[in-house]
């Protein structure tokens, strides 16, 4: 299998100072791009690291041949 690359972000900001999430765009070497979706996450330290978590997992499970 080819090896793989996971894109993603994270940042933290005051729940009242977000106004709007958007995708982001990478590119790839052949010129052609791709949306990446952004997720969005609130709730505690603790309510965002169990969400993450189960995120990651569920996203995996998209992929079971890998």
């Amino acid at each position: 299998m080819a090896k793989l690359a996971l894109i993603y972000g994270m940042r933290l900001l005051p729940e009242d100072d977000l106004g709007e999430v958007r995708d982001a765009t990478v590119v790839l070497k052949n010129g052609r791009s791709a949306r990446v979706t952004m997720h969005l996450i609130e709730g505690s330290k603790e309510e965002i690291e169990a969400t993450f978590r189960q995120s990651m997992e569920a996203f995996f499970e998209m992929y079971p041949e890998i």
